[in-house]
């Protein structure tokens, strides 16, 4: 009797253990232990080639050949942005449907499908639009790269017991990981993949696997090219009463920019996608404007200081070196209508770094106006903040961005404060038209959920 009695209460414990590990481990979170880190080192290593092509074996020698002979400026410019455009036009399906938009449209739409046929043309379009002079940056092809190599993985490792829902989670986590590594920023990528989908809402679901991934791909970078931060800058000693009051007015100010540039930026875009012109002649007239605008700086300002290219160079240059509030104005303006031309015509990359370097000079300009030269830097990380908090509707992710990659990490709260203001009074204007407000109920639920709910209602 108490043998029988022991058994059946060991069975109980046993089956309570069973269902509380069940409960657990509901999830099956374990498997990103392995998956996650493959998607990093697999992104890590394609946005290191993709970084030492661009910004060490191209730019630095055609913005060098740009400054001492203007006139191969525009030339030079329009030829990148021809050859983009005819990859473009003749080896992608949608010569109009590539970078951070192709992520966040495959997340809503397609369950994370990403085509991989034309993954490497669309990479080497980005190089011909980045590298020759487009005003854009990296992280377009690196989120693209990232996601795309995320949502192939799925197909790979299907062994690991990964459901439909689970490719959606690999995107963004491939994405994160582009992210992090393209700007070695692992919390910038985390933060901002998670927040790249929804203009209210974050992509909860892909947190594990975005983080090891990101963090994996920014150490396989970092072995290849260095851990130091991308844009360093040295931050003060600390900030005001004052100083956080300038920096809600500076959010205010920058919101109220980039409200009507993202509208306009969309309209424009809408209206290039539907001219009936050959995609390649279309690149050409964006790659002659931008040329123009580059110019155009340069023969009123003489240095090194230039509104096009990936323009990494141009953080310390505004940062660190002289410059009067009108210069850091005109270059700040034309630096958002370059990025206008470049993208809006079909370049092949996004505008996150365009919005933070015209943050960066409105935000000095604005310190040397109202008197506090001294807070450059503050001001300047402030408006960093502002513009892509309030362009890309990031607010968490522009501020750890700016921590991250400039070592400010002292002005955490003025920028906090100015990228709060600037996503408020910007509205739900985003640059991005893919980009949806929050989750939905039927969103925020698994595949394997779907799945299990309607084969009990039929």
């Amino acid at each position: 009797m108490i043998d029988s009695r022991l058994k059946s209460s060991y069975q109980k414990f046993v089956g309570l253990v069973r269902k509380d590990l069940a409960t657990v481990y509901s999830r099956d979170m374990h498997k990103w232990l392995i998956i996650a880190p493959i998607t990093g080192v697999a992104t890590g290593l394609v946005i290191t080639l993709l970084s030492k092509v661009i910004l060490v074996w191209m730019w630095p020698r055609i913005l060098a050949g740009y400054l001492r002979h203007p006139a191969f400026l525009i030339p030079g410019v329009i030829a990148g942005f021809v050859v983009a455009g005819l990859i473009m036009q003749r080896l992608t399906p949608d010569p109009d449907e590539h970078s951070t938009e192709e992520i966040i449209r495959s997340y809503h739409e397609r369950e994370g499908d990403i085509q991989m046929r034309p993954y490497i043309p669309k990479l080497l379009a980005a190089i011909a639009t980045v590298g020759f002079g487009g005003s854009a940056a990296l992280e377009g092809p690196s989120i693209y790269g990232g996601g795309g190599l995320g949502s192939w993985l799925w197909v790979k490792l299907r062994r690991f017991k990964l459901s439909p829902g689970d490719r959606r989670i690999m995107l963004i986590s491939g994405a994160a990981a582009g992210m992090s590594a393209v700007f070695r920023a692992p919390l910038t990528g985390i933060v901002f993949a998670l927040e790249m989908p929804y203009k209210d809402d974050m992509a909860h679901e892909a947190l594990l696997p975005s983080l090891i991934a990101s963090v994996v791909a920014y150490a396989t970078l970092a072995s290849f090219m260095g851990a130091r931060p991308l844009f360093g800058f040295l931050s003060g000693g600390g900030f005001s009463g004052k100083d956080l009051a300038w920096s809600a007015l500076l959010g205010l100010i920058c919101g109220t920019i980039t409200m009507p540039f993202t509208i306009t930026f969309r309209r424009f875009r809408s209206f290039m996608v539907r001219l009936a012109i050959p995609h390649w002649v279309k690149m050409a007239a964006g790659g002659l404007l931008t040329g123009v605008c580059g110019l155009v700086f340069i023969s009123i300002y003489h240095g090194n200081l230039i509104p096009i290219g990936p323009n990494y160079e141009a953080v310390d240059l505004i940062l660190r070196r002289p410059h009067g509030p009108v210069e850091l104005v005109v270059f700040g303006v034309l630096k958002l209508v370059a990025t206008l031309f470049s993208l809006g015509v079909g370049g092949v990359s996004a505008a996150f770094v365009p919005l933070f370097l015209s943050g960066a000079s409105f935000g000095r300009a604005f310190g040397l106006v109202v008197g506090n030269a001294g807070a450059g830097n503050l001001f300047g990380a402030v408006g960093m903040a502002s513009f892509i908090a309030s362009g890309y509707k990031t607010p968490l992710a522009a501020v750890v961005f700016v921590a991250e990659t400039t070592g400010g990490h002292a002005y955490i709260i003025p920028t906090l404060i100015g990228a709060a203001v600037a996503y408020a009074i910007s509205g739900e204007a985003s640059i991005s038209g893919d980009q949806r407000l929050h989750q939905t109920p039927r969103q925020e639920m698994s595949i394997e959920r779907i799945d299990t709910e309607r084969e009990v209602s039929s």
